[in-house]
């Protein structure tokens, strides 16, 4: 930032340029630097100190406002000072709003507002009409800020969140379905998928990875379900996928003739085939979950091949079963729970749970 003595030596250049900036920079000069020589702290702060007490003693002493005049007071200030509890100086801004307005249409637009639920133009163009035609956009807004009533979306009646419903307690055997698209690695000529069944009450998983999504792959899935499964299977449920069902929906709406494949095997195994509502999927929301899980694994690793990816897959499964402890199964992995739902009742069980993390019962 210049000096004073620079902007002086600017001044006289130009004034020997002749320069009609010349007179305003020396007049400027000549305000700082009678400021600079009038400029005291103390007194300044003297000064306040005395306005104070002038302050008070209008406050506290009943004296005739014509001595105070011949102080050089006027009038005004001596009842401005004798109304106030404070000594204090207060903002000069003013009072009272310049509003368009007046308070009875202000209430009256307010309740349009909160009422009909009026955006600020249709509310504009109701006031205009029947209420006051100077209005502005800009003062109508402000009213409405004024009032708390400026978002319209706060107005509105927020509807009901549905209540979330856990799920309906089973004992082992009732397995959710699903199956899951993989990424196509650098190897490989097209993309694989994984099909995930995970056990409603133990939340065991099992997993496998085949190169299509056929009816035939969903029939082969479930009978390594049935062989690899320590549990007697119940009930399996499934989206509408073709793979799973022949039922259809929209315009050649049919329902499941139980004549597909995954039907067919589902009835020689003695297994109850249920399938989710259309465009429901948190009702398969269970394998929705781990899909999600399996998702976070496929993000957060870089795999060679598609041999690391499901080696990777079927390495996290495992872990998931016998390592991970569960809050809905109260601490427990899933093996755990298998364990102890086998302790208890065995007859829901084909075989022990065996030859895995943990003590075998």
């Amino acid at each position: 930032m210049p000096s004073l003595n620079d902007i002086r030596a600017r001044a006289i250049a130009l004034r020997k340029e002749r320069s009609p900036l010349a007179s305003t920079l020396t007049t400027l000069l000549g305000d700082l630097d009678t400021r600079a020589r009038n400029f005291n702290p103390a007194r300044d702060l003297a000064e306040a100190e005395i306005g104070a007490e002038i302050r008070s003693t209008l406050k506290k002493v009943d004296e005739n406002i014509a001595l105070y005049e011949a102080r050089g007071i006027s009038e005004q200030t001596v009842w401005k000072w004798r109304k106030r509890d404070d000594v204090h100086d207060r903002s000069h801004t003013p009072q009272r709003l310049q509003t368009t307005l007046t308070p009875a249409q202000e209430a009256v637009a307010v309740a349009l507002r909160t009422t009909l639920l009026l955006p600020l133009d249709d509310l504009l163009s109701v006031v205009r009409e029947f209420l006051n035609p100077n209005v502005s956009r800009s003062g109508l807004d402000r009213c409405l800020r004024r009032h708390g009533v400026s978002r319209l979306q706060d107005l509105k009646p927020k509807a009901p969140r549905p209540a979330h419903k856990p799920f309906k307690a089973y004992e082992p055997g009732y397995l959710h379905v699903d199956v899951k698209y993989l990424p196509q690695m650098a190897d490989e000529e097209r993309r694989r998928y994984l099909f995930v069944a995970i056990d409603r009450a133990t939340r065991w998983v099992f997993v496998r990875i085949y190169p299509a999504k056929t009816a035939a792959n969903a029939r082969r899935f479930l009978r390594d379900l049935e062989r690899a499964a320590p549990m007697k299977i119940t009930r399996v449920l499934t989206d509408n996928g073709k793979e799973f069902t022949d039922r259809l929906f929209g315009l050649r709406r049919r329902p499941a003739t139980g004549t597909h494949d995954f039907d067919r095997l589902c009835a020689d195994l003695g297994i109850e085939h249920r399938l989710a509502p259309p465009m429901r999927p948190q009702t398969n929301g269970m394998v929705e979950r781990f899909n999600g899980r399996i998702e976070d694994v496929l993000q957060s690793h870089r795999f060679r091949s598609g041999e690391d990816l499901e080696q990777t897959i079927l390495r996290y499964v495992r872990l998931y079963n016998g390592q991970l402890p569960q809050s809905v199964l109260k601490g427990r992995t899933p093996i755990d729970a298998l364990k102890d739902w086998h302790q208890h009742k065995p007859e829901l069980f084909k075989k022990r749970p065996y030859n895995h993390p943990g003590w075998d019962t």
